[in-house]
């Protein structure tokens, strides 16, 4: 099943990011045959979490998803993920590994900025304290802005002359080049649209330039500000910090070393622990609450039984969990992605032979205001589609708009119309 959009992980060395890139691909408790990180060395698979279409239909016993994996309803959806690597001040001049990373970068559809919001590293990643993180968020952006703007102003000149002469366009004209940032001629729609100009292209000011450039990175490059280390005594003052700074609806707490600590004591036996939980029970709490066998956990060292408590007070409880699956959430709402189910069958929802009982196998992602045609050519190619049903097997028109419990359960039904 196609498996885009892809999101990118961004983050200076030792914020975190290679912990929150495990903890997001951890596929240790998911069902199937989707394999954990072999796209390439820098693509991963992630699990989002959604709720599922079987919890709609009262069907979660016998949702049994190809990828990932269904509890109670609760669906992991595989979506793929890019390790950005090399950002460092001054990436758009090529220090570091800049020109790599700007290149990588293109590719993705939205941005997870992981931040080390301890302040115990500063802009290269070495270690210090009292460190004013918020400085990361701004000079990444002003990375972005300062690459996209640094090529267009390059050829400035030339790109006014042949707008006049060709009569084109704005989005098509800047189609043309900001295409190599895996941009369409939606998005640059959106950019314009959004920002109102009279003046005719090639009367823009520089401030108009930088307005379109920065408008361009917002619509592009929608950022989830993943603000690591929240367990960190310093933490919360930067956190304060940054959310009088930034959009609260793009920013995400979380700690990424928590959630892999749990996922590893919970797979060894010693705990039980739900992904993206705030309970965690260790043999003794079970055996306090009335089961003598206390869960056949095994017991914890005193070493570990403290860390699990500090971690109770200072991130679970304090923060509800650990917010890695929330990161990847906040990163599919920016996206506006929208859970789709292919069946072949849209009274049973099965999709193999006809005597499986096994429900809603596959899940794929689309963009917020996909049409039910949009659907059918990105699962079914260019395969010659006859017509399309919806649940309860009515007919759907190729021009409804798919959303969360409407036109979201699709049967492609293959032929000439």
């Amino acid at each position: 099943m196609p498996r885009d959009p892809l999101i990118g992980l961004v983050g200076k060395p030792s914020a975190g990011k290679s912990s929150t890139l495990n903890s997001l691909t951890d596929a240790s408790s998911k069902v199937g045959n989707f394999p954990f990180t072999t796209i390439d060395p820098q693509r991963a698979i992630g699990y989002l979490q959604i709720d599922c279409a079987c919890k709609r239909f009262g069907l979660s016993d016998r949702c049994k998803p190809n990828y990932g994996s269904c509890v109670n309803g609760r669906r992991s959806v595989p979506i793929e993920l890019l390790d950005v690597a090399g950002l460092v001040p001054g990436a758009h001049e090529g220090k570091g590994l800049g020109n790599k990373f700007l290149d990588d970068l293109r590719h993705a559809d939205a941005l997870i900025h992981v931040v080390d919001v301890s302040g115990t590293t500063d802009a290269e990643g070495k270690n210090t304290r009292g460190y004013d993180p918020s400085v990361d968020i701004a000079w990444l952006r002003s990375e972005i802005v300062a690459w996209i703007r640094g090529n267009l102003m390059d050829k400035w000149g030339s790109i006014k002359r042949r707008h006049v002469a060709v009569k084109a366009t704005a989005v098509e004209t800047l189609q043309g080049q900001f295409s190599g940032y895996g941009s369409t001629a939606v998005v640059v729609a959106r950019t314009l649209d959004r920002l109102g100009l009279k003046e005719p292209l090639e009367e823009w000011s520089d401030e108009t330039i930088d307005r379109v450039v920065n408008a361009f990175t917002d619509e592009k490059f929608p950022t989830v500000i993943a603000l690591n280390k929240i367990d960190h005594p310093d933490a919360d003052k930067n956190i304060a910090k940054i959310a009088k700074m930034q959009d609260p609806n793009t920013i995400v707490l979380c700690s990424a070393i928590s959630e892999i600590f749990l996922r590893k004591l919970a797979k060894q036996g010693y705990i039980r622990y739900t992904e993206g939980s705030e309970f965690v029970d260790t043999r003794e709490d079970l055996i306090a609450d009335g089961d003598p066998d206390g869960g056949g956990l095994k017991e914890l060292d005193e070493k570990n039984r403290n860390r699990i408590e500090n971690l109770k007070d200072m991130v679970l409880y304090r923060f509800g969990s650990t917010g890695v699956n929330q990161v990847l959430s906040k990163a599919a709402e920016i996206l506006g992605l929208t859970p789709v189910f292919p069946v072949r069958n849209t009274t049973t929802f099965s999709s193999g032979a006809n005597e499986s009982k096994a429900v809603f196998r596959d899940c794929v992602l689309v963009k917020k205001g996909s049409t039910v045609a949009d659907v059918g050519r990105k699962i079914m190619g260019d395969a010659p589609i006859a017509y399309i049903e919806g649940a309860g097997g009515i007919r759907v028109a190729e021009d409804q708009i798919v959303s969360v419990g409407k036109n979201d359960i699709l049967s492609f039904k293959v032929g000439r119309a």
